[in-house]
């Protein structure tokens, strides 16, 4: 397609309506074509995508035809939510043309605005660009108005052509269809088989590439469960520099900063050897964390919904950015950061350099991250990452992590499949200088519609420990072979695909002794068209213990136990585009020397666009000779979205291990796009017979105001 440029006499107001003269200049990319239910067919609703410029900005306008129109679903509003039950519009850019990295983009009818970097089909969804969004419905459907200034986004001005693609999702219809890349091995986030979009050259700029953020915080709080009941009232001011020294390359310093918005992290109980993941939610962290990403293989998933699933690996990261700021969960405080991150040629570059100070006690660290990789053939890379990190209070050495990875994609394998083929080595500083200090991979994947198969090996060494990264143990090798086959019943009213899986985790140390071995056999996983799903596993169990494994209470495993259980799990899924959606999980059978049972369900009611609560509840009943235990975890969300720009979001956690009670309540006001209002009040509460029933722990309010100014 080929976007038109407005001429000096034309002009655009973003109000979603679509009436402005040069629409009806604009030839659209139509014709989508359906990725599911019905293959290759033409999409059932039509739709109709059209691109305009000036020097400044981008403009799309979006029109989805609907032949039924009082029966769209658009009950999301807030910035950045996934869209799993409502009617949507996304669509990617690859400015650059690399077929590997770019922006993602999507809404629905009620206008909400999410976005994400994209990198190897992987989002990082914490970004938020600044850019405008309009919608309006009508008796034909919706349409929107969509403004993307070009100091959003990182892009060559003199480009002749970037990529682009579309794909729309009539959610009542379970239908998914695609401007390109329908095919069931291809779809939206694979850039390789994108569109493109031609013309938007001609004397575009993005400014002198500055973004100024300044931001106030102030905070009150008080720790009575430590014995600091009176408040504490605070107050700081903090600063965000933005800089692009090429189109390609961006630049951010960040002064005093500050997190005070970040969300509350999800409670989970621990019922295994080793430590849990939580994921990174600071944004200064989080804005392009894709380009310090670390043998990388996408999330394996196949067609267009449901179906086969393989999540992105995280038992080892040898840079993960908890560790910078968080002392056991508690923030410390950050001087100053300074990032480098964007394109240089074929490079993709990360640098990051953090400082934080002493507080509490504890002495400020410096950390350093170094990557680099050069984009191969077209959707191939070979890759070096270096960490530092460094206590100003300590005379002990710095302690250092570097290492190499690849990734050899195609999907010209066999003709049209996909076929990855990844590996790294990577070796950690051992303050013992007793060897034993790397980690290495290599694995490949076969992931494809209807046959998927991979083997992934690991090795950890005893003492390979990357100050900046995690590792979910160390000290042993692990095998993991997988087969999946997801059969398409033909001419079905009512079932979209099966699947059956068997996926096999084989766990040795490094004298090649078996440490565990746990199979997960997909018995049947069933998908049906109205979008509900059904899945049913059978999990036989080995595990020789090589710590002891104290489960708490009083309930410890000594070490050199070995283990044999058998156990079954039965998932269901009802649709999300339901006002009530349920997805319950039943676990039960042997459990190391006794049983364990497990109930979890999570429940989502949508009672109107902008009003949606989340209820989440896990038990767990644990029977062994050595002792019993029981645990719950309850979460209430309750969210009220008054529209794409205002929103209250109240988290409510309960644990019976911790036995805490946590509430945040999260207020954001988006003034306009990058200028932001934050209110956040938390209060955590120990449920002590033997004081009160609940007793305060710790209670905090903040605000934070941020501003952007741009050049």
């Amino acid at each position: 397609m080929t976007a038109v440029r407005l001429s000096a006499e034309e002009s655009i107001v973003v109000d979603g309506r679509l009436d402005d003269a040069v629409w009806a200049r604009a030839t659209p990319a139509t014709d989508f074509i359906q990725l599911d239910p019905l293959n290759g067919s033409p999409a059932t609703e039509r739709t109709e995508v059209r691109i305009v410029y000036d020097g400044t900005s981008l403009y799309m306008g979006v029109t989805c035809f609907d032949s039924e129109p009082t029966r769209m679903l658009r009950f999301q509003r807030r910035r950045d939510e996934g869209l799993p039950s409502d009617d949507r519009f996304m669509w990617v850019i690859d400015p650059f043309l690399t077929g590997q990295n770019g922006y993602f983009f999507e809404t629905n009818p009620s206008g909400l605005m999410a976005d994400s970097l994209l990198s190897q089909g992987v989002q990082n969804r914490e970004w938020d660009g600044i850019w405008l969004l309009r919608v309006h419905r009508t008796e034909i459907g919706w349409t929107s108005e969509i403004e993307i200034p070009f100091n959003t986004l990182n892009f060559d001005p003199n480009g002749t052509a970037w990529g682009i693609n579309f794909q729309r999702t009539v959610r009542r219809k379970n239908e998914e269809s695609l401007w390109n890349g329908w095919a069931r091995n291809q779809g939206l986030q694979r850039f390789s088989n994108a569109g493109l979009v031609l013309g938007m050259n001609d004397n575009v700029s993005q400014g002198i590439g500055l973004d100024i953020r300044p931001y106030g915080v102030a905070t009150s709080g008080a720790l009575p469960g430590l014995g600091k009941p009176e408040p504490v009232n605070n107050g700081k001011a903090g600063l965000d520099v933005f800089y692009n020294f090429t189109p390609g390359l961006r630049a951010n310093f960040t002064l005093n900063t500050d997190f005070a918005q970040t969300e509350v992290d999800q409670r989970l109980v621990n019922l295994t050897q080793y430590p849990l993941f939580f994921p990174e939610k600071r944004t200064f962290f989080l804005e392009g964390q894709n380009l310090f990403e670390f043998a990388l293989v996408p999330a394996l998933s196949t067609g267009g919904g449901g179906g086969f699933r393989r999540p992105v690996d995280t038992s080892l990261i040898p840079f993960f950015s908890r560790r910078i700021g968080l002392v056991d969960g508690s923030p410390q405080k950050v001087n100053y950061g300074v990032k480098l991150i964007g394109q240089v040629g074929r490079q993709d570059v990360g640098l990051l350099q953090v400082r934080t100070g002493d507080q509490d006690g504890i002495a400020g660290e410096d950390f350093s991250i170094v990557r680099v990789k050069r984009r191969l053939l077209q959707q191939s890379y070979v890759g070096a990452m270096y960490t530092r990190r460094d206590a100003h209070a300590s005379d002990a050495d710095a302690r250092q992590t570097m290492g190499v990875d690849f990734l050899l994609a195609t999907s010209q394998f066999r003709g049209s499949q996909q076929l990855f083929l990844g590996g790294y080595i990577l070796q950690a500083t051992n303050p013992l200088k007793t060897g034993q200090n790397a980690a290495y991979s290599l694995r490949m994947d076969y992931p494809n519609d209807r046959w998927n198969a991979g083997m992934l090996y690991r090795g950890v060494q005893a003492q390979f420990d990357p100050a900046i990264g995690f590792t979910r143990r160390n000290a042993y090798q692990l095998y993991n072979p997988y087969l999946n086959f997801s059969p398409r019943p033909a001419n079905n009213k009512f079932i979209r695909r099966f699947g059956f899986t068997g996926d096999v985790s084989l766990e040795y140390d490094m004298d090649n002794r078996p440490l565990s071995r746990i199979w997960n056999l997909t018995v049947l996983n069933v998908d049906l068209h109205a979008q509900d799903v059904v899945h049913f596993l059978v999990i036989p169990e080995y595990e020789r213990l090589d710590r002891t494994f104290n489960f708490g209470r009083g309930v410890i495993l000594p070490v050199g136990g070995e283990y044999n259980f058998l156990r079954y799990r039965f998932t269901a899924q009802t649709a999300n585009r339901r006002l009530v959606s349920i997805n319950p999980t039943v676990e039960w059978g042997s459990f190391y020397s006794g049983t364990r049972q497990q109930i979890a369900t999570n429940v989502a009611l949508r009672v109107r666009p902008g009003v949606i609560l989340y209820l989440s509840h896990e038990w767990n009943r644990i029977d062994l000779p050595e002792g019993r235990l029981r645990t719950q975890v309850y979460e209430a969300t309750p969210e009220l979205q008054f529209s794409q720009w205002v929103s209250l979001v109240n988290t409510v956690q309960f644990d019976t291990v911790s036995s805490v009670l946590g509430w945040q309540s999260r207020f954001r006001w988006i003034l306009k796009p990058g200028n932001d209002l934050f209110l956040v009040y938390s209060q955590n509460w120990l449920d002590d017979l033997s004081v009160n029933r609940f007793s305060t722990i710790s209670r905090q309010a903040a605000s934070k105001m941020q501003y952007t100014l741009r050049f």
